[in-house]
């Protein structure tokens, strides 16, 4: 699987979050919630949606499907004036990260994470860092299509 070691800078984001787990997965009803209230956000940076998951610390140390964490639909902006009432706002600081290529439906994913947790990062120089995952859906994504593409963004330090 492809991949990048970059050091992102800090974004502001702003959008919509929900609790959910794996087993219960609400990833739809959140991103219907978020769009159509998208278009009343006025400083939106470039045209990419973040996909972010924040995770309990030692969420996959002891993975199970029915452990919740939060999940936003969200996109960047340049600051934080003059959103609408229902729009939450996040600083995601700057950090180093894993940026693996995704080319595939959303739903045929599970295997490309397996691979991330199971296999590239215990045989990398890094460990998970508990710091926001997210999900880069730019120009090539569509959602469920075999030929979609997006950029998974996973939060890493060097192993001491």
């Amino acid at each position: 699987m492809e991949y990048r070691i970059e050091t992102l800078s800090e974004k502001k984001l702003v959008g919509k979050k929900m609790i959910m787990t794996f087993a219960e997965n609400k990833t739809a009803e959140l991103w219907k919630s978020f769009m159509p209230e998208r278009k009343e956000i006025h400083n939106i940076m470039g045209t990419n949606l973040y996909s972010m998951q924040i995770y309990p610390p030692l969420f996959f140390s002891n993975f199970n499907a029915d452990r919740a964490f939060e999940k936003w639909a969200a996109i960047e902006v340049s600051d934080f004036e003059n959103m609408p009432a229902d729009i939450l706002t996040f600083t995601l600081k700057a950090g180093l990260y894993a940026v693996f290529i995704y080319r595939g439906a959303a739903s045929a994913a599970a295997p490309a994470f397996q691979y991330i947790f199971g296999t590239w990062l215990p045989e990398s120089r890094y460990v998970l860092d508990n710091r926001p995952h997210f999900d880069v859906l730019g120009e090539k994504y569509k959602n469920q299509d075999p030929n979609s593409e997006e950029e998974i963004w996973i939060p890493i330090k060097p192993k001491k």
